[in-house]
């Protein structure tokens, strides 16, 4: 089990721009996916519009691979939207890759979208009852023939009643050849931000993504809100008046780059409040804080800081093993954390460390850690956890394992610690989180099993592939 295995898989990021002037639209999304490169490594892809028409270019793997420069030099246009996926339904292929486009009596229509919808299932069995032909696995297009079916009534009511029919967790992009369109479910459970270049209005999946691109961030979109910009501005629209905001708690804790703010909260600065805020609930005596890199490094610096034990680096990671390194062997999977993260043995030797990662998931990536600290000459491993335990699946939009996988359903902290090797091990408690972020104000479904939409069942994300 190579290191990335035993974490929440990231769900997908989605990035779009509006210029009223043509201008090269793709290049900016291209550099804004790089950003959101974290949230999704199997495809990405963007569909531009250049007045006309929506054209659409998508490939597999990194942003760099699926998209060339020839391509990016012919995305002039006036507006754009685009995708870095990892799959939560549906299989890693380019049909699936998005974002998808489809033709309908008015002209094309392109979606991008982050998130799961959990009556997916119920509403594609009706469309397909009804005559509708998919061409894909994956929830979103789900959401394309609703909008495709209701045309009559223009697109911005077209959209309105498809995402009245949807439940579920999204941040959504859609594009027509005049106008780009923003929505966030009515928990934002994902989140979703709008940002200003000039004149221009960017929408993204985090605030980092308009950094990078030399934009302004200007606001969240709000929890059930519809934000529609075209040569007029930008206009809202509520779905729902009455809302509630539970952005999903794991975006702070280990998704989101901690340089992006998401509904006023600093990544960076929850992270490092969640590390102080460990400490004092699971103090211990040690001669070193160590983080798992990358993950648990700025909870780390927060439990250093409270402490007064010092900070220290404990393993070298390999910036050129990626999210994607599989060894070809069980042997060497098993060994394959080294080849991601090495202990650095100079710093440990004859030390107490005290080991901070922000989540334990399986558990098989912390105790192979333990194991390599120990053979560096550690003479104490103390785990602490910048989370409670998690111990229920999501279904909003991360790919996590079955409950039976999860080392926190049935065993007790002390049990996990055991099962690790571990010397002593702590995990956050929910007060502490919730006070680290500020807001009672986020789903927490992974930790306590209540969801702000309800989950019927525990879903397959192959649900809608064909069996031959």
């Amino acid at each position: 089990m190579y290191y990335g295995l035993d974490k929440f898989k990231e769900e997908c990021g989605v990035f779009g721009i509006y210029s009223r002037e043509k201008k090269n639209v793709g290049e900016i999304v291209y550099y804004g996916l790089y950003a959101l490169q974290h949230r999704g490594q199997e495809s990405a892809g963007i569909a531009y519009s250049d007045g006309e028409a929506v054209h659409l270019k998508k490939g597999m793997g990194l942003v760099g691979d699926a998209l060339k420069r020839e391509d990016l030099d012919n995305m002039v246009g006036y507006s754009a939207i685009g995708h870095v996926r990892y799959s939560t339904t549906g299989d890693s292929n380019i049909q699936n890759a998005q974002p998808l486009l489809s033709k309908y009596k008015l002209g094309s229509i392109s979606i991008a979208h982050n998130g799961n919808l959990v009556n997916a299932d119920i509403i594609r069995e009706l469309l397909e009852e009804a005559g509708c032909i998919f061409q894909t696995s994956i929830d979103s297009e789900v959401v394309l023939n609703l909008i495709a079916r209701g045309y009559k009534k223009g697109i911005e009511r077209a959209c309105f009643d498809a995402i009245q029919a949807v439940k579920g967790s999204y941040a959504i992009l859609l594009l027509t050849e005049d106008r780009l369109i923003a929505v966030r479910d009515p928990n934002g459970i994902r989140p979703l931000c709008i940002g200003r270049l000039g004149d221009d209005y960017i929408l993204s999946s985090e605030s980092c993504g308009i950094d990078a691109v030399g934009g302004e961030f200007y606001r969240d979109v709000e929890p059930g809100e519809i934000v529609v910009i075209d040569k007029d501005g930008l206009r809202s629209y509520k779905m729902i008046e009455r809302t509630s905001l539970k952005t999903c708690s794991f975006e702070y804790i280990y998704f989101a780059r901690p340089d992006s703010t998401i509904d006023g909260i600093n990544v960076y600065l929850s992270r490092v409040k969640a590390g102080e805020n460990l400490f004092k609930e699971k103090p211990c005596q040690a001669d070193m804080v160590v983080g798992v890199p990358d993950s648990g490094t700025h909870s780390a610096v927060g439990y250093a800081k409270a402490s007064s034990i010092p900070f220290g680096i404990g393993f070298v990671k390999n910036k050129y093993v990626g999210r994607t390194f599989i060894a070809p062997t069980q042997e060497l999977r098993e060994a394959a954390v080294s080849m991601k993260l090495n202990p650095l043995k100079v710093n440990i030797e004859g030390k107490r460390i005290v080991l901070v990662d922000d989540s334990i998931v399986r558990g098989t990536t912390m105790k192979r850690l333990i194991e390599l600290l120990r053979r560096s000459g550690a003479k104490e491993v103390h785990v602490r956890i910048a989370s409670p335990i998690v111990k229920y699946p999501c279904y909003f939009g991360i790919d996590t394992p079955r409950r039976s996988q999860l080392i926190g359903s049935n065993l007790s902290e002390e049990e996990i610690g055991r099962e690790l090797g571990a010397d002593s091990i702590g995990f956050l408690s929910m007060e502490g989180l919730l006070d680290a972020l500020e807001s009672k104000s986020f789903c927490l479904g992974c930790f306590n099993g209540i969801y702000p939409v309800s989950a019927p069942y525990e879903a397959d994300k192959f649900m809608f592939e064909r069996k031959e």
